[in-house]
């Protein structure tokens, strides 16, 4: 399981979650920041840190941001 970056991201880019994640999962984009799911321990930390409430559980996606699951793993390779 892992955390996803929603399109609330884009373009906003606030950083703060990066800093707090404790095994540096989250990588800059061109326009937004993905979380490797290969990666994320699942802790949660990026959740509080993020200033406008664009991460969330992977199993709590909205069927409109199932999309955002699929960058992040491509982003990845």
């Amino acid at each position: 399981m892992a955390f996803v970056i929603t399109d609330s991201c884009r373009y906003e880019k606030a950083a703060e979650c990066v800093g707090i994640c404790p095994v540096d999962c989250i990588q800059e984009g061109k326009d937004q920041y993905f979380i490797d799911p290969n990666v994320c321990i699942d802790c949660g930390a990026c959740v509080a840190a993020c200033p406008v409430d664009a991460i969330v559980d992977e199993h709590d996606l909205p069927d409109d941001q199932e999309e955002q699951l699929e960058k992040a793993e491509n982003f990845f390779g």
